[in-house]
């Protein structure tokens, strides 16, 4: 824009002026932490056909965010889909995501067909992933790392730094057990259970977070794995073990599950990233609230903005027996 030719360690491509360059044959993306709510997206496409691969499809897109949801449209939106009167197309929002999805752009702008799956569309649904896998290797994708551990790991260094080195940061592995993880292969519970022994947290993180996307099945024949994971060194590990057992355990898991939760859950003690994971707690528990009573009664408004209580330095607003 400025007429001067860009220097070579710039990334990125100039896409206008005297010194253009060729356009990428591809443009990536991603989603990630949303305010309190977490999400992982990675999304490539050829312009023509777009790729979304969903390593958290148990995770709605319509989380609950406490911004979000200061709008009215979204209000009513989320209203009309408790209430039956929504579309397929209009209640996908609200819905659990598939592992990937693949849109046609040119004939399906507003992306409402999901081609995946589609046996006319594999070949380019298997190029687009190899291309969104080969990105994630090449890039060194720092974000298969759960938050805390992001910065964890980067102490006294740099993010960057620590992402370059395969010691610190061994992504193949990583992303190997994430991508068996996301498939929600029933298949692979074994495979998971496994994992939970490997020497990286991530490893372990993803194996926990894989048994939790294939609900109580999953978790009942992992259940003393995931018992023993609430010891886990890893507070990722040790938080998403007792998200498992407390969405799909039973009987006195729950209770145990609770307990970690609430423990995880103090900022002061574990910091923000670990708190935020916690603090899906009062989801979890509605539906099982008459059988946990002792551990658990809300203040007033305390279930209205879990991630404000942890965001503003103090503890959630929950009271234990």
């Amino acid at each position: 824009l400025i007429g001067t030719e860009p220097p070579a360690y710039l990334h990125g491509h100039a896409f206008a002026g005297g010194f253009q360059s060729k356009p990428p044959d591809y443009l990536y993306a991603f989603r990630g932490r949303m305010d309190e709510r977490y999400d992982m997206v990675r999304t490539v496409t050829d312009g023509r056909y777009i790729y979304l691969r969903h390593y958290m499809p148990h995770k709605i897109y319509g989380q609950h965010v406490s911004y979000m949801f200061e709008t009215q449209a979204t209000q009513v939106w989320k209203r009309m889909f408790d209430e039956g009167r929504l579309n397929a197309a209009q209640s996908r929002f609200w819905e659990p995501k598939p592992p990937e999805e693949l849109y046609d752009l040119d004939n399906d702008p507003d992306e409402i067909d999901n081609l995946a799956n589609s046996p006319a569309h594999q070949q380019i649904v298997r190029r687009l992933r190899r291309e969104q896998q080969d990105w994630v290797l090449q890039s060194r994708d720092f974000g298969f790392l759960p938050e805390a551990e992001i910065h964890s790991r980067s102490r006294n260094s740099t993010p960057y730094e620590v992402a370059q080195d395969d010691e610190q940061y061994p992504l193949g592995r990583i992303v190997r057990t994430a991508d068996l993880a996301a498939s929600l292969d029933i298949d692979a519970v074994d495979e998971l259970i496994a994992v939970l022994a490997d020497a990286d947290s991530a490893v372990r993180y993803w194996g926990v977070l894989g048994l939790l996307m294939r609900q109580a099945p999953a978790v009942s024949s992992a259940r003393d794995h995931l018992l023993a994971a609430l010891s886990d060194s890893s507070a990722s590990v040790r938080v998403t073990a007792a998200e498992a057992l407390g969405r799909y355990g039973s009987g006195p898991d729950i209770d145990t599950a609770l307990e970690v939760l609430l423990e995880h859950a103090v900022v002061q003690v574990n910091g923000e990233f670990i708190a935020m994971l916690a603090v899906m707690l009062p989801v979890l528990v509605r539906p099982r609230m008459p059988s946990v009573p002792k551990y658990l009664r809300p203040k007033s408004n305390a279930f209205r903005s879990d991630q404000a209580s942890c965001t503003r330095g103090r503890a959630p607003a929950w009271k234990t027996s």
